[in-house]
């Protein structure tokens, strides 16, 4: 932290906000994960939780390859690690992103539909007629009594657009192993069915998933149990456990000798390495309560508007005051930290212990490595972008 704090402090206001990511931090994490996993588990980045090109370097040592939704993210990653194993998931893929991602040899497809299935099969006789291209159907699959009572998002296990409910995904693996598509072959089955779960829950997800696909009666070489593991950002403290994970995935393999199993985390590696460092320009009284308004906002960092949390944070005080005019200062015990945004939504942190806080006091936002700037809406208000900075020490 004081490698983050002194940079902090070291940046004048005009190269404020700024995002500030430790990758050497994230290379300790993820050498973490990855010790904590038996050899047959491979583990993809979800680049959707960061895709910036530092990241996705840092994250090389420890990852089997990335998986991208997207044409966009797959012509991104691809070029910031060129070389890399693909895996190309996601709904609605256009023709014209099924047929790039064919002329890069992308290793991996997870088909969402039997549509996409039919498409990705005549794309693949015209673009690759000279491999058979491997699929992973992806099944909505029903999930255990109470499996999902922690999630904080359920992308299956109910009506959603992800996957085929499991009859469907049935069918599409008998397609794939009768000969009805030539150019295509079956390499196993994936399904991600919900993000924000505990260790338990997700074993028993992935329980589920692999007893399906093992009970259908095919060669599979590898099951993809998805992501989705638990970030509290209530207790930065508190992390996913990733021996109980390990151990327990250790002895689903067990049981399957000759699969492979995969999982695709992507906020549960990334959002402890990343930091949204702002400073305090006006600090107001509203109807009993104090705000502080700060540079930038949620068009910047959205995380805490789009999951209902109060981001955490911590004040570094600054003690100089260059303007002639006097400088507000809170003066209660508590206050909520508000964006620039026109709007009441546009909020941090609601009621944060910040007694004294004052105009020109910087703001750091921790846990700010996933799902931050990439899902934000960059251009409403027209502010300016933040500045992005690597600390690699």
């Amino acid at each position: 932290m004081t490698a983050l704090t002194d940079h902090v402090r070291s940046l004048d206001s005009a190269e404020l906000p700024a995002y500030v990511y430790d990758l050497a931090g994230l290379r300790a994490h993820a050498a973490t994960v990855r010790e904590a996993l038996p050899e047959r588990v491979e583990v993809y980045y979800a680049a959707k939780a960061n895709p910036e090109p530092e990241i996705l370097h840092a994250l090389g040592p420890y990852v089997d390859g990335y998986e991208v939704a997207s044409g966009g993210e797959l012509a991104h990653v691809a070029g910031a690690v060129p070389g890399r194993p693909l895996a190309f998931g996601g709904p609605g893929k256009t023709p014209d992103e099924v047929r790039a991602a064919l002329e890069r040899g992308v290793e991996r497809f997870h088909v969402e539909s039997g549509y996409e299935l039919r498409m990705l099969a005549e794309l693949a006789r015209r673009v690759a007629p000279g491999r058979r291209v491997a699929v992973l159907p992806r099944v909505n699959l029903p999930v255990p009594e109470g499996s999902l009572a922690g999630s904080s998002l359920a992308m299956g296990g109910r009506p959603t657009p992800f996957g085929m409910d499991p009859d469907r995904a049935r069918d599409a693996v008998v397609a794939l192993t009768d000969g009805t598509y030539p150019h295509l072959r079956l390499l196993g089955v994936h399904a991600h069915l919900a993000s924000g779960l505990e260790a338990t829950e997700a074993l028993r997800v992935a329980g589920s998933v692999v007893s399906w696909a093992t009970g259908l009666g095919v060669p599979l070489a590898e099951v993809d149990v998805g992501g989705g593991m638990s970030v509290d950002y209530g207790d930065p403290r508190r992390r996913f456990d990733w021996t109980a994970y390990g151990e327990g995935l250790a002895r689903l393999a067990e049981a399957h000798p000759g699969l492979t199993l995969r999982i695709e985390p992507g906020r549960a590696l990334t959002a402890y390495c990343g930091w949204y460092a702002t400073e305090v320009l006006d600090v107001k009284h509203s109807h009993g309560e104090e705000f502080a308004v700060v540079r930038g906002g949620t068009h910047h960092l959205r995380t805490p508007a789009t999951k209902g949390h109060d981001q955490p944070c911590s004040v570094l005080p600054v003690d100089a005051w260059p303007h002639p005019w006097a400088r507000p200062v809170a003066g209660g015990e508590r206050v909520t930290l508000a964006g620039q945004l026109c709007t009441p939504k546009d909020a941090l942190a609601r009621r944060v212990p910040a007694a004294g806080l004052r105009a020109g006091d910087r703001v750091v936002f921790s846990m700010a490595g996933a799902y931050a700037w990439n899902i934000s809406h960059h251009d409403f208000l027209m502010h300016p972008r933040p500045g992005f900075h690597f600390l690699d020490a």
